[in-house]
């Protein structure tokens, strides 16, 4: 039995990288196949519909989101925390998302950001404890070997333009001495005796710093009330965390990460906070407060202003006297357009 002859490499093919777009009338019979009939080719709208569908995307912009993660070290142990929101832009639309992964025996990760990808990275984290598991070699998956291979997986995403938009601390112990690092969405990476990201790398972070500058050793209990005074904190001053969390404690004795827990909150401070819209526009200066840097920008509020009025604003218990007026404003944006 005889076969025809097989048509050369790339016949009636698209350039590497491309689709078939040629079609089947005219073909040579010997690019027939076995049973007689032409390859089938895809048609142009096949075509199209497949590029449409198959075009290579990027996250440009976090969907669902978590906030702040806290880590601080304590004689004999690190303590990790983080609220459970995943906030769907500003709406609190998941309340029930733990972002503390156990590792092994002795390592717990936390992460803030996109919750999508936070949970691609413990997948992998799941994979490699299982690899780890399956070796028998008798080695336990270090904290050390934790962060250095999350700083290899975020370098690596980000060299791609694809990062993974997260921002991840490791803590753990190894031989008794604690260990707490970061790493971020760049693979930037560093080891510290507190750390936080998100919002409390502005609001908890000087708390955690005030404590340690001290001197003073720290126990479990009071690293642990440390961090929920900070993450109450948060709840007042965030408006994307949210006063149920979970703290996990590595020791020696191993990790421990707690049920979600309730700060408790009271709201009556608010009547102490003023808050003021504000749109810029130009204003006079009339009173300086001594000692107060510059660099403050006054501006009016949204409501409409006629004529000339006078605006006091509380900054911190300093009173900044203001004169605005519209007819001024009105005039200078006319000799800018003129």
């Amino acid at each position: 039995m005889s076969f025809a002859p097989a048509p050369p490499l790339w016949a009636y093919g698209p350039t590497p990288g491309a689709f078939y777009t040629t079609p089947t009338v005219g073909m040579p019979s010997s690019s027939r196949t076995a049973f007689g009939q032409f390859p089938s080719f895809p048609s142009q709208s096949q075509i199209e519909d497949s590029q449409s569908t198959d075009t290579r995307q990027r996250t440009l912009n976090p969907i669902v989101t978590g906030t702040s993660v806290l880590g601080i070290k304590f004689e004999g142990g690190v303590a990790i925390a983080a609220d459970t929101l995943g906030s769907y832009g500003s709406l609190a639309r998941f309340r029930n998302v733990s972002r503390l992964v156990k590792v092994g025996d002795a390592t717990v990760v936390g992460g803030s950001g996109d919750i999508a990808d936070f949970n691609m990275i413990r997948d992998y984290l799941n994979t490699l404890e299982i690899e780890n598991r399956e070796a028998q070699d008798g080695h336990e998956i270090t904290p050390q070997a934790v962060h250095s291979y999350l700083t290899r997986v975020m370098y690596n995403r980000r060299s791609k333009f694809d990062p993974l938009w997260n921002t991840v601390l490791v803590g753990g112990m190894k031989k008794g001495v604690p260990y707490l690092a970061y790493t971020d969405k760049l693979g930037v990476a560093y080891e510290e005796q507190a750390i936080s990201c998100g919002y409390g790398s502005y609001i908890a972070l000087p708390l955690m710093r005030e404590v340690i500058e001290k001197g003073e050793k720290l126990t479990k209990d009071d690293a642990v009330n440390l961090l929920q005074k900070c993450l109450q904190v948060l709840w007042y001053r965030d408006a994307r965390s949210l006063n149920r969390y979970e703290i996990a404690t590595i020791t020696s004795d191993g990790v421990k990460v707690s049920q979600p827990q309730a700060a408790p909150s009271d709201w009556s401070i608010a009547s102490m906070v003023r808050a003021v819209m504000f749109s810029f526009t130009t204003c006079t200066l009339v009173e300086w407060p001594k000692g107060l840097p510059c660099g403050i920008t006054v501006a009016r509020p949204f409501r409409s202003i006629t004529g000339r009025c006078k605006l006091l604003l509380d900054l911190s218990d300093i009173s900044i006297i203001v004169y605005l007026n519209r007819g001024q404003d009105r005039e200078g944006r006319k000799n800018r357009e003129d």
